[in-house]
């Protein structure tokens, strides 16, 4: 994890306070606590904190290509680096660092602005371009790295936490009632919103680009599923042999770096199935760190416990005993803006007790959604069957009483009985909803 932010005028000529460049910069220090580098060149400020994973030596930035023209700073990682770097090489590029942030300056000289189309890898990235004038900012396809902008009086500020916007004067903290509304809604606020009017989100699979005073937005990759018609037949044994491969094949990539890498291991299939295969691909003794409750409903220790016997890892583990006085500000400080999902606590703990062995871990995170883990799921394919009984069957389940367990039944039945009668988006919408239009009211 690193830090960037920046600057640039839009005027393309009046030059960027440096205070302010610095303030946004030290913001930002818990991010990388590594090494900084900053830039001020013409009408542009970049700087950077670093967490050295590859290339621990040469790897700081900003970063340029031969003649200084193009500067880069990234926050994240490139896991085709390598074989990027041998291409560029053949078409006459010269690399002065083995980082694969060096990569970018060179792949954006051959396809400007486009560049992203070209990477695979978790990161938000900034590039100046001094010959056109040209800032360009881009994240990865899935959003796994942040990146906030804000466009006022002229200029245009970036960075990977609202936190460094906030230290620009002049900054308006006035609450955006969307997001505000999404938050009420979903616990969290989605992209492109931020709480505040003034600042935005950079969508994932999105490059900003600001030149000559105009600032545009374009979407250059949308993972989505394939249509109906071209859904894999072959059998099932056959596609779960695929997947297998693709699974370690992006396990292998994930373990790219310079600094041995964890696996923040719950107990639950997915990151089961990080800690397996990265322990057959890392070719070293893996760390694994878990979280354990008191609360036996929420409680998945002996199957962590299970899982690191099993692949022989370095376990680390933590009974959860949170004192949330102490640690509510803790989060709010991380978040910058309101996140209301549960997960956030033991999260930031297991990353706590990570951070005492290793720089960088592996998680589950979008394997539920990947592979149909939610109840909901399980929910969209009864409805059909149920769903005109729900408002019969709704005043008999709500006198239910509620239990404090994780996921009880009848939490699932309320849910269901919610929304199971309606069209399928707007029961999806009312099962995964906090608070309704008419409750926010």
């Amino acid at each position: 994890m690193c830090g960037i932010c920046g600057l640039v005028s839009l005027d393309g000529a009046t030059a960027p306070d440096p205070a302010a460049l610095a303030a946004m910069n030290e913001s930002l220090v818990h991010r990388g606590p590594d090494s900084d580098g900053s830039l001020i060149d013409g009408p542009c400020g970049l700087a950077m904190r670093r967490l050295s994973i590859i290339d621990l030596a040469g790897g700081d930035q900003p970063i340029g290509n031969e003649d200084g023209s193009i500067q880069v700073i990234q926050n994240g990682e490139i896991y085709n680096y390598r074989e990027l770097m041998d291409q560029l090489r053949g078409r006459g590029h010269t690399f002065s660092t083995h980082c694969d942030t060096e990569v970018l300056v060179h792949l954006y000289e051959e396809r400007g602005p486009a560049f992203a189309e070209d990477l695979r890898g978790m990161f938000s990235i900034a590039i100046w371009d001094a010959r056109n004038g040209r800032l360009v900012l881009t994240r990865d396809r899935f959003g796994i790295k942040p990146l906030y902008y804000r466009v006022a009086g002229g200029q245009l500020s970036f960075a990977s936490e609202l936190k460094a916007l906030l230290r620009q004067p002049g900054f308006s903290r006035e609450i955006d009632p969307a997001a505000l509304e999404a938050y009420l809604a979903f616990n969290s606020i989605p992209a492109p919103l931020t709480i505040f009017s003034e600042a935005r989100k950079l969508p994932a699979g999105h490059t900003l680009v600001a030149e000559r005073g105009a600032v545009e937005l374009h979407r250059y990759a949308r993972p989505t599923p394939v249509p109906a018609d071209q859904v894999r037949s072959e059998g099932e044994e056959a596609l779960a042999e695929e997947l297998r491969g693709r699974l370690r094949d992006s396990v292998r990539a994930h373990l790219v770096s310079d600094v041995p890498v964890g696996v923040l291991l719950s107990g639950g299939i997915d990151s089961a199935t990080l800690t397996a295969l990265a322990a057959e691909e890392s070719g070293y003794r893996v760390s694994t760190f878990s979280i354990g409750s008191e609360e036996q409903s929420f409680d998945e220790l002996e199957l962590a416990r299970l899982v690191a016997k099993r692949y022989d890892t370095d376990h680390h583990e933590l009974i959860l005993r949170p004192d949330a006085v102490e640690l509510l500000p803790r989060l709010v400080e991380a978040f910058d803006e309101p996140f209301g999902d549960s997960s956030a606590l033991p999260t930031y703990l297991v990353s706590q007790l990570a951070a005492d062995s290793v720089k960088v871990v592996l998680s589950g995170e979008g394997g539920d959604e990947l592979f149909g883990g939610y109840y909901t799921y399980v929910a969209d394919r009864l409805a059909p069957r149920v769903g005109r009984a729900a408002p019969l069957l709704r005043p008999l389940v709500d006198r239910l009483p509620s239990s404090s367990g994780r996921v009880s039944f009848d939490y699932k039945a309320k849910r269901f009985v919610r929304g199971a009668h309606l069209p399928p988006v707007e029961r999806h919408h009312a099962w995964k909803e906090i608070f309704s239009a008419d409750a926010q009211d």
